[in-house]
């Protein structure tokens, strides 16, 4: 329900040797620690990979299966899972051979190569109520998966796919599924995960906790140093850190505004990283009166974003001016630095016909900073007439808005979205297909569709970076998003928990949190 806030309420294995396959992994001295609590900001939604709904789901799906190669600790560099060898031998051509051996949890047999095949091959076709996946086109260079023997087989791509290890098969896109327990369980699937993975669900209370036991018979990479990990969903920051200091959380993400208050807390750590989030304001483009480009345009020019990203973030983060972030291919330097125009903006809205204002709604999470953010938007709007009514929603009615169409209704957004280690994972969330998806601006540009395919085909650096560009040209032309920081990853925990956060901040590795 819409909430009235009064502006005074303020390609290769890295470091992965045949002889070090050959011997098998080493040892793991486990932990004396039996347990790891984690806080997560909403609860798991959906355990199927191919419909997850976002890192809190991928989080425990890659701890519960396995992938032909899974990434180091905290890198975004290969080590060898359930693959004992995977090579690429051409651009449209990967060869893989499956450690003999893998069992998957609940008696459903050994991992074979048509396992492999089942699971990649899914995410293309129409598995659920006549959907394709969200993620398919992380797939989309995907031709076949032959496999050629029991253990072994060659994946057949259409075209050179330069993202596809990162952003699929050493991630969540790649996680391998019994064929045999997905045929059996149907939609049980989304709740019941069966995998090979370092780690088993135990229970899962929705809205509690969801709690993993390390697999006895696991093999791979990567086995868990912790016996448990105890994942609760708590929404609120402020009350994740009550937690953290009473000892009743080891983990959790926090704002950067909290850093200074935690830095020092007797028993805490605090882990700054690299921002490589986006976060922006979205307009719906097809909802009244957004669907006048002078209205984005007016709106935009009304909005201080400096001021936004200060008051969310307490002076800790930096502005952005486009989707992509200075470490990844496409970064455009040269975006424009927009400043607040309030001259501009009732021009603006003086040709569009709206000189007197009118209503409309931001809809963002539950939480403290965005909250903040959004009163700021709100003031900033109200001094040209636009009336701006706060939605502010708990993680899964806000996530929730990604299917069945559930946010074509919205005005505006503010929205937090997870990037990766390649732009075309961040970039494929604003094409046509993702409409009634996460698409929620509802902009549509064939430019930018073909852009995004020739761009995820190339193995041209230079080249690819220049499309990205483009793109998000095409982007700020539509006036349907106002970019605003690519904040920073930023945890506190127990002292004597050493976690495993990859780059992007928000992939963790449960099976790699260790006693450190």
């Amino acid at each position: 329900m819409a909430m009235r806030i009064s502006r005074r309420s303020t390609m290769k294995l890295s470091a992965a040797t045949a002889a070090a396959a050959a011997l098998g992994f080493p040892h793991v001295a486990y932990a004396a620690r039996d347990r790891v609590v984690v806080r997560t900001d909403r609860d798991i939604q959906n355990l199927d990979p191919a419909f997850r709904t976002g890192p809190a789901d991928g989080n425990v799906t890659r701890a519960v299966t396995q992938r032909l190669v899974t990434f180091k600790p905290s890198e975004f560099a290969y080590v060898p899972d359930a693959a004992e060898s995977v090579k690429q031998v051409s651009d449209t051509l990967i060869e893989f051979t499956l450690r003999p051996g893998i069992m998957f949890q609940g008696g459903y047999g050994e991992m074979t190569a048509e396992d492999v095949k089942f699971s990649f091959e899914r995410f293309g076709i129409a598995v659920k109520d006549g959907k394709k996946s969200t993620y398919a086109s992380d797939w989309s260079a995907l031709k076949e998966v032959e496999v050629t023997g029991k253990y072994a087989g060659k994946i057949h791509l259409k075209n050179a796919a330069p993202a596809l290890w990162n952003i699929s098969i050493a991630d969540g896109n790649g996680n391998i599924l019994s064929k045999k327990a997905v045929e059996a369980l149907g939609d049980k699937i989304a709740t019941q995960m069966v995998g090979s993975g370092p780690y088993m669900i135990e229970k899962w209370t929705p809205n509690q906790e969801l709690v993993l036991v390390r697999n006895p018979t696991y093999k791979g990479a990567e086995p868990a140093k912790i016996p448990r990990v105890i994942i609760k969903p708590v929404a609120e920051a402020k009350t994740a850190e009550i937690a953290l200091r009473a000892k009743e959380i080891d983990f959790t993400p926090i704002s950067p505004a909290s850093i200074d208050a935690l830095k020092g807390v007797a028993g805490v750590s605090v882990i700054e990283k690299p921002g490589m989030r986006y976060l922006f304001i979205g307009i719906n483009v097809d909802k009244k009166p957004f669907d006048n480009i002078k209205v984005r345009q007016a709106v935009r020019a009304a909005l201080d974003v400096d001021e936004i990203v200060a008051a969310g973030y307490d002076g800790k983060v930096k502005r952005a001016n486009a989707m992509l972030q200075p470490s990844l291919i496409g970064y455009w330097q040269d975006a424009p630095n927009r400043k607040r125009d309030v001259a501009l903006a009732k021009k603006l809205l003086a040709e569009a016909g709206l000189a007197s204002g009118f209503k409309a709604q931001i809809t963002v999470l539950n939480q403290a900073h965005f909250k903040t953010m959004a009163l700021v938007a709100q003031a900033n709007l109200a001094d040209v007439g636009i009336q701006l009514d706060v939605d502010a929603r708990d993680g899964g009615a806000f996530w929730g808005l990604g299917k069945d169409d559930l946010s074509k209704n919205l005005d505006m957004s503010l929205q937090p979205y997870s990037a990766k280690s390649d732009p075309g994972f961040s970039s494929q969330w604003f094409t046509s297909a993702q409409v009634g998806q996460w698409n929620w601006q509802r902009y549509k540009s064939a430019e930018y569709d073909r852009l995004h395919e020739q761009a995820n085909a190339s193995t041209d650096v230079a080249a690819r970076a220049r499309m990205y560009i483009e793109m998000q040209k095409i982007m700020d032309e539509s006036s349907a998003y106002v970019w605003l920081t690519h904040d920073a990853s930023v945890f506190a925990c127990a002292s004597w928990l050493k976690p495993a956060v990859l780059p992007n901040g928000t992939d963790w590795q449960y099976s790699s949190f260790a006693e450190g």
